[in-house]
């Protein structure tokens, strides 16, 4: 992936879906980098009071949060979803994906994982049970946070 280099960066959330867990790591970080970080949901929440720290409210609908990510986003951001779409959109637009398990979302994993989360969507259309995630343990947070930090020190050394 080619990140313009001396760029200022952002971070993004998918914000609806993202657990109250992960956003907690999130505000913390964006306070101690002193990164912004601008939540997008279709719902009104509350987000501590910080100018680094903002929310865009959009209108419901399928994908209007996503739409409003990827059309505000810039090369070299990271964003935060548990969306697969997305973060292949996000990729395709030269971007970082980061899932709410940790996982760093790339042009090399992003379209595997699209592929499988389509056949996975294709069973349950023909009603085969194939169960949701597993509910987030300390694990997932800490491998998130470490993800989220390596992540974002590569992106700082490049400012």
């Amino acid at each position: 992936m080619s990140i313009p280099e001396n760029s200022s960066f952002q971070i993004w959330v998918d914000a609806d879906a993202c657990p109250a867990s992960i956003k907690e790591i999130l505000y913390r970080t964006a306070r101690r980098l002193q990164v912004e970080l601008t939540l997008v949901a279709n719902q009104p929440m509350h987000v501590p009071s910080s100018s680094l720290i903002r929310l865009i409210t959009v209108p419901e609908g399928a994908d209007v949060a996503d739409d409003k990510i990827v059309e505000m986003l810039a090369p070299g951001d990271v964003v935060i979803t548990g969306d697969i779409p997305l973060a292949a959109r996000v990729v395709d637009k030269l971007a970082i994906a980061i899932g709410v398990r940790g996982e760093l979302l790339d042009e090399n994993s992003v379209h595997d994982r699209l592929a499988s989360r389509d056949l996975m969507e294709q069973f349950r259309s023909e009603g085969i049970d194939t169960r949701g995630p597993s509910p987030l343990t300390k694990k997932h947070l800490q491998t998130f946070a470490n993800v989220l930090d390596r992540t974002l020190t590569r992106c700082l050394k490049k400012r």
